[in-house]
Formats: structure tokens, C-alpha cells, sequence
């Protein structure tokens, strides 16, 4: 358990957070993700490349959108790291500004932390270097660049690590390998953008068991798949494994057609993603089923991908039974003049057969 420093009102309070493991074992954590997708919307990170130079260009827009997730409920600030390693940052010719990166995302993420009670994540992701027909070299290339990303996180305090979007099974084993040395707890999930297995041949289930029995404190998945097409995987993986399980879909309407976001098509047969996701936007209610239904699975850390904003955050915490500071102007739509009494009957109805 680590004491931190918050501020409120001008005022210096201790504070002792409890540990994410101690957070999971008393009840479910929410989480929120989607910083590079809501920041590229925003205007401070580029389609393509996708990588977060926003950290040091506009390190106040990092801020507020990490404030407006923690106002909407979430428990974790994850540390804008995504895509802040080597081999993405020669795509853009901001190589020498690795470390400056690192530190910078992990010390905006503990800033904003310390206005509320809520935990900082490391995060490592996929390289695009790991090659399982040259496993011994690639693998080397990626555990140091694991080892250099979190040595510079643990440095500017972190309570626990989030490796993602792991399309290889292989490459997660070495992001864990890399997080129990520095002993800290792990939550490794896989991205699942394959029908039903790893880029290196593992069924998802079996990939997040394998994860699990090599000492992961959290797996499961994120990304890729919205929550209809997630969910069924999710449930498999929840039966499979003694772990705690995460799930943090994207909040596009997959389905079984078109099971990851990247599969969707426009009405001309235009590939959807990145730019064209529009149209398949899930709204907030959806997202808050989601959060309920993960939860009756036994779901516990529930959390949302690209495409992630704070008013999903906001929908699924309420879910959940919370009341968050953004609660405050959860919509009323009783006070509107004209939809008022008509919109609110149905919003009534619809909450009255969620709860049930």
C-alpha cells in the first residue's frame, strides 16, 4: 500500500490507496482507456502513426482528458505510454525523445491520480518487432524495449503494469516476464483481431491460461472487438482461468459478421477503420449493458478501448451502482421543455429492465 499526496481545494491531504489486487478482491475495477483514439479526435495526435508526441506537445490535453476519466469513474489513470517505444517513435523522427516521453506520460498520469482515489498504470503494448519464425532475436529486441519503458515508469511511480493488444502469446509471455522481475502486478490481455487464435496459433482462452498459469494477476482482452463479440470470448476465458479477468472492448457494434472493428465496412465496401467508425458508434447505454453484463459474468476489471470517452465511462459506472462525480450531470431529461416527459418515461423503463 503506498501513501500519496493528493490536492483538493487548495489543500494537502494523505491518502493510503490499496493495491489493485486489494481493489479487485473487494469488488469490481473500472477502468478507461482510448486515450490515443479521443486525443487524435481532439486534434493532438496523428492518424497512422498514432503516436502520443501529444505527451510533450500538449501535456495539459493529456491532463484533462485523464481528469474528465477520473471525474466519469475511472479507477485507473493509465499512463499515456502507448506506442512510446523505439520502433514506433522512428515513424515519426522523435526517437531521442523516448525517455523524456516515458517519464513525462507516467508523471501526468500521477498528477491527475492524486486529485482522486485512483491507481497509475504503467502500460507496455504490441511492437510490430516480435516475429515468432525468429523468436530468439526478436524476442531480445522487445524485452529490452519492456525493460527500458517501465524501468523509466517504476522510476516515476507506478502501482501496477497493463501490457495490451497483445496479438502474439509469445510476445505477452516476455511483457510478463518483464513486469514479475520488477515485482509488480501484471495484467496482460491480448488483442483478438484473428477469428479465434493468437497471431502465433493459441486459442484466445488458452492464451489467457497459459498467461495465467505463468503468474498474470489479471488477463484477458482489449480492443479490437466491440461488446457482443467479445463477451461470448470473455465468458469462456472467465470459466477457464482462477485469475482475475479484464475486458475493455471497443464501443463500436461488432458482430458476428463483422467481429472486430477493423472488419467493418461501409455501405460502399470501404473499410470502416480507422477513420470511418463513425456509424458504428455502440451509444451509451449500450456500453452500460455491457458493464452490467461483464459484471454478472464475473468480470473484474470492466473497461472500454478505442473509441473509449468519458460519457461511456460515466453510463457504465452508474451501471455498476456508482455515483461519480460526473454524476452530477447525468441527463435529466425530465427538466427539457419539449422531449421532457416523453423521454424520461422511456429512459425510466429502460433502467427499470436493466436492474432487473
Amino acid at each position: 500500500m503506498r501513501s500519496v499526496v493528493f490536492r483538493h481545494r487548495g489543500l494537502r491531504k494523505e491518502k493510503d490507496l490499496s493495491s489493485i489486487l486489494e481493489r479487485l478482491k473487494n469488488g469490481v475495477v473500472l477502468g478507461a482507456e482510448g486515450y490515443v483514439f479521443e486525443l487524435e479526435r481532439r486534434g493532438y495526435i496523428k492518424a497512422g502513426p498514432y503516436v502520443p508526441e501529444v505527451v510533450l506537445d500538449f501535456p495539459e490535453a493529456v491532463k484533462e482528458l485523464h481528469r474528465e476519466f477520473l471525474r466519469a469513474g475511472s479507477e485507473v489513470m493509465v499512463a499515456l505510454t502507448y506506442y512510446a517505444h523505439r520502433e514506433k517513435l522512428k515513424d515519426v523522427g522523435r526517437e531521442n525523445d523516448l525517455e523524456l516521453m516515458n517519464r513525462q506520460a507516467v508523471r501526468l498520469a500521477n498528477e491527475v491520480a492524486r486529485e482522486g482515489d485512483a491507481l497509475v498504470a504503467g502500460n507496455i503494448c504490441n511492437t510490430w518487432v516480435y516475429d515468432p519464425h525468429n523468436a530468439k532475436e526478436s524476442s531480445r529486441i522487445v524485452r529490452a524495449m519492456y525493460e527500458e519503458q517501465l524501468a523509466w515508469a517504476v522510476e516515476e511511480g507506478i502501482d501496477f503494469v497493463i501490457s495490451e493488444t497483445n496479438d502474439y502469446l509469445g510476445e505477452a509471455l516476455i511483457a510478463l516476464e518483464v513486469i514479475k522481475q520488477l515485482k509488480l502486478p501484471a495484467m496482460v490481455t491480448m488483442a483478438s483481431v484473428q477469428q479465434n487464435q493468437t497471431r502465433d496459433g493459441y486459442d484466445y482462452v488458452e492464451a489467457c491460461k497459459i498467461l495465467a498459469d505463468h503468474g498474470a494477476d489479471i488477463v484477458g482482452l482489449n480492443c479490437d472487438r466491440g461488446p457482443e463479440t467479445m463477451l461470448p470470448i470473455i465468458e469462456n476465458i472467465r470459466g477457464a482461468v482462477s485469475c482475475y479477468v479484464a475486458a475493455q472492448p471497443v464501443p463500436y457494434k461488432t458482430n458476428t459478421q463483422h467481429p472486430t472493428f477493423e472488419s467493418l465496412r461501409t455501405s460502399s465496401g470501404e473499410q470502416a477503420f480507422p477513420l470511418l467508425l463513425e456509424p458504428y458508434f455502440c451509444n451509451r447505454f449500450e456500453m452500460a449493458e455491457f458493464a452490467r453484463k461483464a459484471h454478472m459474468i464475473g468480470v473484474n476489471y470492466v473497461g472500454i478501448c478505442c473509441g473509449g470517452a468519458p460519457h461511456y465511462v460515466r453510463a457504465m459506472a452508474e451501471a455498476l451502482g456508482r455515483t461519480v462525480p460526473a454524476s452530477k450531470y447525468s441527463p435529466a431529461m425530465e427538466l427539457h421543455p419539449v422531449l421532457g416527459a416523453q423521454i424520461e418515461e422511456k429512459h425510466k423503463e429502460f433502467l427499470a429492465d436493466w436492474k432487473s
